[in-house]
């Protein structure tokens, strides 16, 4: 038969490929067998001379107590026998394994397994998991007691060195550091509740110890544990599946969706996110976080299980996979695995099982180094080498070195690395930057390194943690004072008509507007109380109340016990007194309507402007020439009473401007001169709190507030001199009838009096500060988180402000600034009219010199020439008349008569001239 060339090439194709696989392991193989015995030629050449002594190998029996129907326990069981094909090929020592027979009666405690080994004397040393020292104890014969046990797992005492076992060793960590690492994940993302969920098992010694330890660690990132759900083991539960959905459906009516698995087996959290799948608590909105024992299996999960368990978070302990050592061991491991439990999808060894693997190689060490001086738990105690787990070093019966751990996200079918943490170091971005303890102690920057999480349900923001659960149909409710010293902030009343209370006033305007800013729906009904406001909080507290809205001052130190939202108005404690006159200082008053500058300006300004008229005017305005005339123009321009003529239209562009500049200055003269004789009646009656307290005055404040213990506690007034009054409108009477002679309020109530009341009252002394207005909330409450946020979105976008308008604008003033500011005046809010009114008086002046200048020009310059040529006539005159020789004629010598003749001819001879000296200027 023919085969086609396109197919016989395609089958040569897939033969090679399947060859080169087989070659490929088999060389892998030889690899690792070539460096396995590379390693230890070493140690096989420091022993052979020992060996060699010996006829045969020692044989020491390990006992190994692990669970045999669990991942865990089959883990490390093939790693255990791993360590010892290792250490039997190089070692003095023939370490053998054996199991305890009585696995069958008890599959739940693997501690029982140990006391077993330890009392049947066929085994020197112990390894197991999950053992409880505490049970050992009891359980353990006392001529077994010398024997040393190895537990494999964390722990939930700190000082096992209290037990009375001596030989009991924890090849673990102390609990608490998983509790932290999970408690760093609560704190960067904000969450103040979570939901605990664990199984028990032996190796807590309470139901209570693993919550208590988790509550010391969320205290201290500010959160806490608002439910708890404790399952017994999963051998002891007949039906898990249901008891599991029961509690699930308990918790997901709860509004809680942060849940923490801090304790669990493998088989346990498989069932747990496989019902918490079908019953949607892994859709959008939900937070899970696994803690180490669920987290070190993420290696070795079917994808059947992390389909279940997508977005969920978890701490990891990290452990170095890039070592030669550890590759080898990872190959054999496999190999093994693989081959004694097919059934298994997932090979790769988790952290258990490596720690199984330490143990039997210090326990080899430990032969190795005892020599006959030490027992073989003392020296096991005194191992210092790098085992695949990490560093093998103890202190305390305990692992000293503490773990680091991976932030881990599971995606797909595996998961992804975030972040490093360890208790000395926090949080950081790599492993090398962590080595070097370049942390990320700030919360910005460590939620940088978490931002790339996949939540449940695919979401890509960070969950807020909580829902409101309105299943029930049932709103929150919320109280509110139903008498309020001050209607305008807070007002209850019954509307009879409609048969149905109504409750006003700016703040429940203010939480309405909050709610709405809300990125979710949150139904709610006012729910009037008539009480103190202590007794409203505390009722929040007591969770009688979801919340309290209202003009509630916060005070850290009386209200502990509750949860504020941000202060959407700040506030603080204000003095109410009446005013009275004072006139000792008007008598210079009105030289403070004006600064200095200004009226330095005014001055230079006015003077410069009388400057340019009477250049502009000299010459034509016989009225304006002197000196005085126009120092006297300057002075009635200001009142406007100048009866100088100004004939030049100039003159009157300059002056117009003017004119008006100072019809505004004037007017601005008037309205703060009486500005400030207003104010100078507005001097307090009472200027301090110290004068009240050494005169004993007797004071008023509102009753159900918490004013009356302030004054007495703080401000240490006598109770005897403190009147309590429902409502601010009561003051005035008070203050009218001599009863009290200042009154106290919080400081946004002072201002709607202040507003109300205009006249005859005034605030003195400095606001106590001390918080503001806010909501109540329970503590802890994930809701004030919200309505803080959206108080600073309401104050942000200026809806409060707005809000506070309109409730002064319904007052009396319509204002509450009734102590106007005592300012002066300077020149910055009339630089643009003086600028106009000198650049008009600039340009005039210019203009009149360019005229001056050129109606003179032509005279100018006539006097000029004419003073030149009159110069140079007298130059010549002069030099004339030095050289008179030069104008004579010579004859000859004559008689009398012709000497005479000469003479007078001479005399003919002689130029005459005459020169114009006149000019007309």
């Amino acid at each position: 038969m023919h085969i086609p060339a396109k197919e016989r090439n395609s089958e040569e194709a897939e033969w090679t490929t399947k060859l080169s696989l087989v070659v490929a392991v088999l060389l892998l193989w030889v690899w690792s067998e070539a460096t396995a015995n590379a390693n230890d030629d070493e140690l096989k050449r420091s022993n052979i001379d020992e060996c060699s002594m010996l006829k045969s190998k020692i044989v020491v029996n390990i006992g190994a107590a692990v669970e045999l129907n669990s991942r865990v326990g089959k883990e490390q069981k093939i790693a255990m026998e791993v360590a010892i094909e290792d250490m039997n090929r190089q070692s003095c020592y023939e370490l053998a394994l054996n199991y305890s027979y009585n696995f069958h009666r008890n599959p739940s405690s693997p501690t029982m397994f140990a006391a077993d080994l330890a009392n049947s004397k066929q085994v020197q040393v112990v390894v197991g998991t999950k053992l409880d020292a505490a049970t050992l104890f009891l359980s353990i014969d006392e001529n077994s007691k010398d024997v040393p046990i190895i537990s494999l797992t964390s722990t939930a005492t700190p000082e096992i060195a209290s037990i009375p076992l001596p030989h009991f060793i924890q090849m673990g960590h102390e609990v608490t550091l998983h509790m932290h690492c999970t408690a760093s994940i609560i704190h960067q993302f904000h969450w103040r509740k979570v939901t605990a969920i664990y199984e028990h098992n032996n190796l807590f010694a309470s139901h209570s110890e693993i919550l208590t330890r988790l509550s010391y660690s969320l205290r201290l990132v500010n959160a806490e544990i608002d439910h708890h759900v404790a399952f017994p083991s999963m051998a002891l539960l007949s039906n898990p599946t249901e008891i599991i959905e029961q509690e699930l459906t308990r918790l997901k009516s709860k509004s809680n969706r942060v849940f923490l698995l801090i304790q669990s087996s493998l088989e346990f959290a498989t069932l747990l996110f496989q019902k918490a799948k079908q019953m949607g608590m892994m859709e959008k909105g939900s937070v899970w976080i696994i803690a180490d024992d669920v987290a070190n299996h993420l290696d070795s999960l079917d994808s059947s299980v992390t389909f279940n368990m997508q977005g969920v978070m978890g701490c990891k302990t990290n452990f170095m996979e890039v070592s030669e050592r550890f590759k080898r061991f990872k190959f054999m491991f496999r190999r093994k695995f693989a081959l004694e439990y097919p059934e298994e999808e997932r090979l790769h060894p988790s952290v258990f099982a490596l720690r199984a693997y330490d143990a039997v190689w210090t326990i080899a060490k430990a032969l190795e180094s005892s020599q006959g001086n030490f027992s073989l738990s003392e020296n096991i105690l005194h191992s210092d080498h790098e085992g695949l787990s990490g560093k093998i070093r103890f202190k305390g019966r305990m692992l000293m070195e503490s773990p680091t751990f991976k932030i881990v996200n599971v995606v797909g079918k595996g998961y992804k690395e975030l972040a490093y943490w360890s208790m000395e170091s926090g949080l950081s971005e790599s492993l090398v930057e962590h080595e070097v303890v370049n942390t990320t102690t700030g919360a910005g920057s460590a939620r940088r390194l978490l931002s790339s999480v996949d939540w449940p349900g695919g979401l890509k923001t960070v969950p807020k943690g909580w829902v409101y659960n309105s299943s029930e149909g049932k709103p929150l409710k919320i109280g509110v004072p139903a008498v309020d010293p001050c209607p305008q902030f807070v007002n209850v009343s019954h509307d009879k008509r409609l048969n149905e209370t109504q409750f006003t006033g700016f703040s429940i305007n203010v939480f309405e507007s909050v709610v709405q800013r809300l990125p979710y729906h949150l139904p709610f009904v006012f729910v009037p109380f008539y009480g103190s406001y202590d007794q409203i909080v505390e009722q929040v507290n007591n969770k009688y109340l979801d919340a309290a809205v209202g003009d509630i001052q916060v005070v850290e130190h009386r209200y502990a016990f509750a949860e504020f939202s941000h202060p959407y108005v700040e506030s603080g404690i204000a003095m109410v007194v009446k005013v009275k006159p004072d006139r000792s200082k008007e008598t210079w008053m009105f030289m403070d309507a004006f600064t200095k500058e200004m009226w330095m300006l005014m001055a230079a300004m006015h003077l410069f402007i009388a400057f340019v008229i009477w250049f502009i005017e000299g010459e034509n305005n016989s009225e304006l020439k002197s000196l005085g005339a126009i120092l006297w123009f300057s002075v009635t321009t200001l009142f406007f009473i100048h009866r100088e003529p100004v004939n030049s239209n100039l003159a009157r562009v300059v002056l117009a401007p003017w004119l008006f500049a100072i019809l505004i200055v004037t007017q601005s003269f008037t309205a703060s001169l009486s500005s400030m004789m207003t104010v100078s009646h507005l001097e307090p009656a009472v200027p301090d709190i110290q004068t009240l307290l050494k005169t004993n005055a007797i004071i008023g404040c509102n009753k159900n507030t918490f004013l009356v213990h302030y004054l007495v506690d703080e401000l240490k007034f006598q109770p005897q001199n403190i009147r309590v009054f429902d409502s601010i409108h009561d003051f005035p009477r008070a203050f009218e009838n001599k009863e009290i002679v200042a009154s106290f309020t919080i400081a946004p109530h002072a201002d709607v009096f202040l507003a109300t009341y205009c006249k005859g009252y005034i605030k003195a002394g400095p606001t106590l500060k001390l918080g503001g207005l806010g909501f109540a909330f329970p503590k802890g409450s994930s809701l004030a988180i919200d309505i803080s946020r959206a108080t600073l979105k309401a104050i942000e976008s200026g809806e409060v402000q707005k809000l506070e308008q309109k409730m002064l604008s319904t007052t009396n003033c319509g204002s509450t600034n009734n102590k106007i500011q005592n300012e002066q005046l300077g020149p910055q809010p009339f630089f643009g009219l003086f600028g106009i009114c000198g650049s008009i008086a600039v340009i005039g002046l210019l203009a009149t010199i360019v005229h001056f200048v050129k109606r003179k020009a032509q005279t100018f310059m006539n006097y000029l020439l004419l003073s030149q040529l009159q110069r140079g006539l007298q130059i010549i005159k002069l030099f004339a008349q030095k050289h008179p020789y030069k104008y004579r004629k010579t004859a000859p010598a004559q008689d009398a008569n012709s000497r005479e003749n000469v003479s007078q001819n001479n005399e003919l001879a002689t130029p005459s001239i005459e020169l114009p000296i006149n000019c007309h200027t």
